[in-house]
């Protein structure tokens, strides 16, 4: 069924046939249709960051950036859905065409730039949402904030969404963003987690509750790199790391039509690059940081591969678009195998 709905869509233009797909979604919600065409998985729960997910099988961030779409994606079976990245102002991101498919390597290439309504608005879809499994927010900075002012950013993201998400993701990897990956390094790096431990210590005083935050980290990064980020993330004393977002390489699409396109690529083509990281985190961290793995992951011997790596859940995005539901059952079969 969802083959023929996606051979549908692929005759749309990529963004547009994102809204249309997600509307759908949202009507059959509505009606109560959804459960017809997708088959709950059952149970494997798991506990990462304190928190309990029915299973370890995650929507990423970067489908759903304004929470419009929470009920209906919660009904598919997901362990726990992502939503943002959102940023504290609304922005309408980069110019279109900023989506490009590359079918013949279950592939994306965007170039978004962070286009959302702002906390306001993701907040509003938040507060009003039935969907009540594990929901995590993930804030960005602004295109216009300087590096420098970044912090500043961050700090409005972590405190207007505390007390709605039940974690929290800040995104310092998108390459569609200028400028935004530096925060990954050196000393911008640690002056940010420290900055985010201090909003986060002063926003469980406030609410009395403790809310988990991790951090997204992107797959172009060599060891040193990643040896660093992993003290950097140890020393700040953070909850969790997400690895890993898109790539700006190109190794794994040359030839194709759209090589040259700015952006960042997702789907198989990062599902190397995607295991290579976690098995670096995972080696310096151990259990002590708990990992979740993206990228690459269209199959359920891709999600248990993540696993193996050293992550304790997994999120989907590229292959779902691909796959649909059903690749939600195949990844958690997987990996109740992997664990088992």
């Amino acid at each position: 069924m969802y083959g023929l709905l996606r051979n549908l869509l692929f005759r749309l233009p990529p963004e547009q046939a994102h809204y249309v797909a997600l509307g759908s979604l949202d009507v059959a919600q509505k009606l109560g249709i959804l459960n017809t065409f997708t088959r709950q998985p059952e149970p494997c729960p798991v506990n990462v960051m304190g928190l309990e997910f029915p299973n370890p099988v995650g929507l990423a961030a970067g489908l759903d950036k304004n929470a419009d779409h929470i009920d209906a994606l919660g009904a598919l079976g997901f362990g726990f859905i992502e939503v943002g990245t959102v940023t504290p102002l609304a922005q309408p991101g980069n110019p279109k065409p900023r989506m490009f498919r590359l079918p013949e390597h279950q592939a994306i290439i965007n170039r978004m730039g962070f286009n959302n309504e702002g906390l306001e608005h993701l907040i509003t879809n938040v507060r009003h949402r039935r969907y009540r499994g594990v929901l995590g927010i993930n804030v960005g900075k602004n295109k216009d904030t300087p590096n420098e002012q970044s912090e500043q950013d961050y700090r409005k993201g972590i405190a207007a969404v505390y007390s709605y998400a039940d974690y929290i993701t800040v995104n310092v990897s998108s390459p569609n963003t200028p400028g935004l990956r530096d925060l990954q390094f050196g000393d911008s790096l640690k002056q940010l987690l420290h900055a985010i431990k201090e909003e986060q210590a002063a926003c469980e005083q406030k609410h009395g509750r403790y809310v988990p935050v991790a951090v997204k980290i992107a797959p172009d990064m060599d060891e040193q790199g990643i040896r660093f980020v992993a003290a950097a993330l140890l020393e700040a004393g953070l909850d969790g790391v997400i690895a890993t977002n898109t790539t700006i390489s190109r190794e794994a699409v040359k030839g194709h039509a759209h090589e040259q396109e700015a952006g960042g690529l997702s789907g198989a083509p990062v599902r190397e690059a995607s295991v290579k990281v976690i098995q670096g985190l995972y080696a310096e961290l151990g259990d002590r940081l708990p990992i979740i793995g993206v990228g690459g992951i269209t199959d359920g011997d891709s999600a248990a591969e993540k696993i193996r790596a050293g992550a304790k859940l997994v999120q989907i995005y590229t292959g779902f678009i691909y796959r649909g539901p059903s690749l939600i059952n195949e990844a958690v079969e997987a990996i109740r195998k992997e664990i088992s």
